[in-house]
């Protein structure tokens, strides 16, 4: 079969089990998450790849596969299914020789895939991970990594200095070169944070993904054992500055807190933007929404295929749901067809999709400004009974 050659593919990581998100990845894979109203997590790099000109995507698949590749199929809902372009699901798999089989680690998971890169013969790759939110064009990363003729380019963002220690921080001389790399610091030399968005030379990432393969010492991670390989060996690397909107939403409070920031007359998240921006998802066709003379909406987001009868603030109901008459949804995310019964009152939670929360039932609660956020969630198909209470942060 021929493959034509490119510049540049995208390796996207996305095989996270999502732990972080307990109920909510029991039966779903982190990037499958619904997210904004009609997006999954999965749609955001998908489509800056192609918002970028990267029309070749190996998406690597391990943890709750089955509804992820169902969701990206043939890749037609970002235009990656035309004759020389591709969307394509590369789970694990075990070889004739009986090796490899479950990924180990990210650059385990690339390293297994190189005879599919190989396939396109590309100059660059482009590394991305499945559970991140934000707009970027990668191909300002690659013509800043191709100019500077680096080994590898890792995009950076700052960050205050009291969290520098949740990250890898890159310590980088006044012209962006990379001197030194520490993953998670006690005591962080710069507030320059990695994103886990790389550009690499595929010549130079190919080479050190097999001699990282040979060593028996090492976690197969690209940033505890690639980058400091590269830079033990010599090889420049670059940090490219993102200013932009992102967010790592593999946490209950992060993917509650990227919901509410996209609420408002100028959000911190514009999910809206231009054509240039645009993210695209695989939508199914329903009907416009309805909202009942009784319902009352401020500040929210109602996607197609709902009926409103009771109150929504500042919240973002997802398509399908159903929120009865007298019904309150306040601060809080309503994933795809959930049900929320009449005089039910749902506060600062997270409604899995499917769920359904039944007459005068509470969920959550109001929480002071300065005070901790206690996030109730209620996970994929749950029932939460008629009069039953689900105390703030608890969940079920």
């Amino acid at each position: 079969m021929y493959f034509q050659k490119k510049r540049c593919i995208a390796m996207l990581l996305a095989g996270g089990q999502g732990s972080r998100l307990y109920v909510l990845t029991e039966k779903t894979a982190k990037p499958a998450v619904p997210f904004g109203g009609k997006y999954r997590i999965i749609d955001f790099p998908l489509s800056n790849c192609v918002n970028s000109g990267i029309d070749t995507v190996g998406i690597l698949t391990q943890y709750q596969p089955l509804e992820l590749n169902e969701y990206i199929g043939n890749g037609q809902p970002w235009n990656l299914n035309k004759t020389h372009s591709c969307a394509q699901v590369l789970p694990p798999y075990e070889r004739h020789d009986k090796k490899q089989g479950w990924y180990k680690g990210t650059a385990n998971a690339i390293y297994q895939n190189i005879d599919f890169i190989d396939r396109f013969d590309p100059e660059y790759v482009v590394v991305l991970s499945g559970d991140h939110i934000y707009k970027m064009d990668y191909s300002k990363m690659v013509d800043y990594h191709e100019k500077n003729g680096a080994a590898c380019t890792i995009a950076v963002r700052n960050v205050p200095l009291e969290e520098a220690s949740r990250f890898g921080i890159l310590n980088t001389n006044p012209d962006n070169t990379i001197y030194e790399f520490e993953e998670k610091p006690k005591k962080p030399k710069s507030t320059n944070a990695s994103m886990g968005i790389y550009c690499f030379t595929w010549k130079v990432m190919r080479e050190t993904l097999i001699a990282d393969e040979e060593d028996p010492t090492s976690s197969n991670d690209f940033g505890k054992n690639i980058i400091p390989r590269l830079l033990n060996g010599g090889h420049k690397l670059m940090a490219y500055n993102f200013d932009g909107y992102w967010k790592d939403v593999g946490t209950i409070d992060s993917l509650w807190e990227a919901n509410m920031e996209l609420l408002g007359k100028n959000p911190e998240f514009n999910i809206r933007g231009d054509e240039r921006t645009k993210i695209y998802a695989r939508n199914s066709a329903f009907p416009s929404s309805y909202i009942d003379a009784s319902a009352k909406i401020v500040n929210a987001f109602v996607a197609e295929g709902c009926e409103v009868y009771g109150t929504v603030r500042h919240s973002v109901v997802s398509v399908g749901c159903t929120i009865g008459e007298g019904a309150l949804i306040e601060d809080s995310v309503v994933m795809p067809g959930v049900v929320v019964e009449p005089g039910a009152i749902v506060r600062h939670a997270i409604l899995g999709e499917n769920s359904k929360v039944c007459r005068n039932a509470v969920v959550g609660g109001a929480f002071e400004p300065n005070e901790k956020k206690k996030i109730s969630v209620a996970g994929k198909g749950v029932v939460i009974e008629e009069n039953a209470v689900l105390a703030p942060g608890a969940m079920l």
